[in-house]
């Protein structure tokens, strides 16, 4: 796996981080990961339904010290 372009999105509250992540994902080219960074609770359920209803992919998803970090891959 290719490492990832990385998007600081801390500090911002629901719906920001997915806004942010959308408009990163569609700038992305096919197949290219991106991981997100989070502080917002609401981010881990988000991303979550955002993936599903957009299909790109959820490759991980793990939470530290508050922070939240996805690994997206842009769907083809």
């Amino acid at each position: 796996m290719s490492e990832p372009r990385t998007g600081d999105l801390t500090g911002i509250k629901c719906p920001g981080p997915i806004v942010q992540l959308n408009a990163e994902m569609k700038a992305a080219a096919g197949g290219e990961l991106l991981a997100a960074l989070s502080d917002d609770p609401a981010f881990e359920l988000d991303i979550k339904a955002w993936c599903r209803r957009t299909g790109n992919e959820l490759v991980q998803l793990s939470a530290t010290d508050g922070v939240i970090t996805a690994v997206v891959r842009r769907k083809a």
